[in-house]
């Protein structure tokens, strides 16, 4: 029996994790496969699916700050402290599926999951041999040469906090023009070119900021290539699906016949 797949969607608020995760779910369906969906942000609201798993169901955001006296901020921090306390009931809930895959849709502010304790404790708690980073870069962001750079200096970063296996992806590519799209996919794959395009902006110490966060991602020798993805057709989503069963499968299909 092949234990589940957990797939961590991860990245800056507006990214566009749920809309990927729902995208992901409806893509299997199609295929007769069988994931489940785990929503993990307390303050989500008009999520664009049904999640299978809900951490409201054990915290809410409005009760946090109408119990604690806290303001929307103070209210998600503590909240994402709090998801670590339910980690067990939703482990138990998300086994009681026996699905092939677990869609994770992460808390909408990324420095709730990433940079506090409790999201790599979630991580580690479940499945840390069968899961996977899917990382998202906002594409408005990814436009130009120091916000592509920034991008990926916040995915090395969440590299780094949740030590998992990892995949870049371009989030919301169809609402790019084809030259942006072909733009920032060649800076992905050309350290160079990237370089470049960064000294041809105007001089600041922004500027400078780039090209040393440049030098820092080129020195730990990190893979950038780029999955990009879109809402419309399911644009993406197999070459995506692909690459985690290179992952996890060695290729092996799971698509049923």
């Amino acid at each position: 029996m092949k234990e589940e797949i957990y797939i961590y969607f991860i990245g800056t608020a507006g990214s566009g994790k749920s809309t990927l995760t729902h995208n992901f779910k409806e893509w299997m369906h199609l295929r007769s496969l069988d994931p489940i969906t785990v929503n993990l942000d307390p303050g989500a609201e008009n999520l664009p699916y049904e999640p299978d798993v809900d951490i409201r169901d054990w915290i809410s955001l409005k009760d946090i700050m109408e119990s604690y006296g806290l303001g929307p901020n103070g209210a998600q921090i503590a909240c994402a402290d709090m998801l670590a306390l339910n980690t067990a009931d939703i482990k138990k809930s998300i086994d009681s599926f026996k699905a092939d895959y677990v869609l994770m849709d992460t808390p909408g502010q990324l420095e709730l999951f990433v940079f506090r304790e409790a999201g790599k404790y979630i991580v580690q708690f479940l499945n840390p041999e069968r899961s996977i980073i899917a990382y998202l870069l906002d594409h408005a962001l990814a436009k130009s040469a120091s916000g592509f750079v920034s991008q990926l200096l916040l995915s090395l970063n969440t590299n780094f906090r949740l030590a998992q296996s990892q995949v870049n992806i371009l989030s919301k590519a169809d609402m790019l023009t084809d030259e942006e799209l072909e733009q920032v996919l060649r800076w992905s794959q050309n350290p160079e070119e990237i370089g470049d395009a960064i000294l041809n902006e105007k001089a600041s110490i922004y500027r400078e900021m780039s090209e040393g966060i440049l030098r820092l991602i080129e020195g730990f020798g990190r893979e950038n290539k780029l999955y990009p993805t879109g809402k419309e057709d399911y644009f993406g989503i197999e070459d995506l699906y692909t690459l985690i069963q290179l992952q996890f499968e060695g290729g092996e299909d799971l698509m049923k016949d």
